[in-house]
């Protein structure tokens, strides 16, 4: 027998956070009213930046709660869709050890209706994110992703849905950061000369706009009674002129705004658009911090939208739960070996403020995944390495004293990116670091802030950035003013010491492909340089080797992950620090 939860016991049972924001829904068109008599009650469950994080507890949310959450709904006789606004197959191992197959299968099985691409679908490559939208049972929309080839979109912009002679259509929408917070190689053809696809921007977010502005339009002209944007596209002021605020601003027609990409918690606040009509914009978190709940109650001719973040769910679907629990056991127990111990914690963010200083500043964790990379070349292929960089996007977890596992440095490191090493100029790595370092001190986030191994510089921000970017921030030449970056050191291992940087000298740096190689962040200044080694290993494995390259092990036999444990403590002169959170003063910003 069908146990139907009434809307008391249901409030009871989940947790809920307070409605943050209700609109008004202007009456639809005539053409769209036509012929009907009062609209149906629609319940919208969303999602946005899940990250593949599915090895919560219940009552924590997961896959397997949301199912159960939607069909109780069902049960209760509502009209029910279930959406993504992107983000959710890359983030941990439990998305990266199958490029997310694992989590379409459960978002299939959980009965998504609807998703949008976010910038990290792009993360596993072209041809994966392309097979990504055969696999999912359910489709995918997007207005302004352009394949350059033909002129057309490589997904349908809009999804009209008819709930019992409603329609609600849904415009989709991909952040144009895309290209720099993925892989822009990705979005090349093979010999990286030219790009073929595109995710429409623009520098004044006009064909951004206009892209918008025409799903919009379309979605009218079906006969849609609700609009609703589904977009990846955040909040955040370094995203602009590409926020959903600056979208809803800059359209006219969107009653609602499903919006991902920022990791805000927005149970719901009014924007208005460039009518000025006040449009609903919500996001959820991230990480399953919370299931959106939309509700569209029609009164006659003129509805209400209102908004509820739901935080816990007690209920679980059996198979989805089932799938979920038994390849969380697999990757655990795929990467459990415990390799090392840290007998401090290891940080991306500020431990007052819980920001990620790791795209902003220096942090010991930082160090410790640069050091990784400049170790392997130089101890472990014994090949010379001079410096190394590792963009701070690329370091994604804190790390808490105690046992690390392979498990522990494929969650700092999920993207699958692997170790390389060029011959660059002093004059490319200048270049790398003005340009890494363009929003230093303004407190906005920056996925291309370089940590280094081998060095040490100055970031002076009272100086104006002087970078040259394209539209898609990408490098376009040097700083034409007094650079922000000074005073670059290498460290010599034959001195023992730190020597200024000759801008004329080769040297060999070493990093990321997706730094090095594919314009990963924007970072093009390298195209031309001499490639010396290539595909040395994952990014992962890259820290889970230096780790184990550690001394100091007592009565656990593992390794113990201190600065004076170091394989390069043997370096005269080299600077480790990783008790202090803050890093080993590598990074001087005045």
């Amino acid at each position: 027998m069908k146990r139907f939860i009434s809307r008391r016991s249901f409030l009871k049972t989940a947790g809920v956070t307070t409605a943050a924001a209700a609109v008004a829904v202007g009456a639809p068109s005539a053409s769209a009213c036509f012929g009907k008599g009062k609209l149906p009650e629609i319940t919208i469950l969303y999602t946005n930046d899940v990250h593949t994080y599915i090895d919560h507890k219940s009552p924590e949310l997961t896959y397997a709660s949301i199912a159960a959450l939607k069909k109780s709904y069902e049960e209760q006789g509502k009209n029910v869709l279930l959406v993504d606004a992107g983000d959710h197959i890359q983030g941990t191992a439990y998305g990266s050890m199958d490029d997310g197959a694992t989590i379409i299968r459960l978002m299939n099985e959980a009965g998504y209706d609807l998703a949008t691409p976010g910038n990290h679908e792009f993360d596993y490559g072209m041809d994966r994110a392309k097979m990504v939208l055969k696999e999912a049972d359910f489709p995918y929309v997007s207005c302004n992703w352009i394949d350059l080839r033909s002129g057309l979109r490589v997904l349908p912009s809009i999804k009209l849905f008819n709930i019992k002679g409603a329609f609600v259509a849904f415009v989709g929408i991909t952040t144009p950061e895309t290209f720099t917070k993925s892989t822009p190689a990705y979005f090349m053809n093979a010999k990286q000369t030219r790009y073929i696809y595109d995710i429409l921007g623009g520098d004044d977010g006009a064909k951004l706009y206009d892209a918008v502005q025409k799903a919009i339009d379309k979605a009218k002209t079906l006969g849609a009674d609700y609009i609703i944007g589904l977009g990846h596209l955040g909040v955040d002021p370094s995203s602009a002129p590409w926020t959903s605020k600056d979208v809803i601003a800059h359209t006219t027609g969107f009653n609602a705004f499903i919006d991902g990409h920022s990791h805000t918690v927005m149970a719901g606040e009014t924007v208005a658009d460039a009518a000025g009509t006040p449009v609903l914009l919500t996001q959820t978190g991230s990480y399953f911090k919370n299931i959106g709940c939309m509700t569209i109650n029609p009164e006659s001719a003129v509805g209400t939208i209102t908004t509820t973040l739901i935080s816990t769910y007690e209920g679980a679907d059996p198979v989805v739960d089932s799938i979920a629990k038994e390849w969380v056991a697999d990757v655990d127990d795929m990467l459990g070996e415990e390799i090392a111990v840290g007998d401090g914690e290891f940080y991306i963010s500020d431990a007052e403020t819980g920001k990620r200083r790791i795209r902003s500043a220096e942090t010991n964790l930082g160090d410790f995944v640069a050091d990784g990379i400049y170790a392997y070349f130089n101890e472990i292929e014994e090949l010379h390495c001079d410096i190394a960089v590792m963009n701070g996007g690329g370091i994604r977890a804190d790390v808490p004293a105690g046992a690390w596992s392979f498990k522990t440095c494929k969650m700092v490191s999920p993207f699958g990116n692997v170790a390389c090493l060029m011959s660059v100029t002093g004059k490319q790595i200048q270049d790398a670091l003005e340009f890494a370092a363009r929003f230093a001190g303004s407190g906005q986030e920056n996925g291309g802030f370089l940590h280094v191994a081998g060095a040490t510089y100055e970031i002076h921000t009272e100086i104006p950035n002087t970078v040259l970017t394209d539209e898609k921030n990408v490098w376009l030449g040097s700083a034409t003013g007094t650079p922000r970056v000074q005073n670059v050191k290498i460290y010599d291992k034959v001195l023992g010491d730190y020597v200024p940087l000759d801008p004329e000298r080769k040297y060999a740096l070493a990093g990321m492909n997706y730094t090095l190689r594919n314009l990963g962040d924007g970072f093009a200044m390298f195209d031309g340089a001499e490639l010396i080694k290539d595909y040395v290993s994952e990014d992962y494995l890259v820290m889970s080797s230096y780790a184990m390259m550690f001394g100091g092990a007592d009565g656990d036999g593992l390794p113990h992950l201190t600065s004076a444990n170091s394989p390069l403590a043997d370096y005269p002169g080299y600077l480790l620090d990783y008790e202090n959170p803050y890093g080993a003063g590598r990074i001087t910003i005045l």
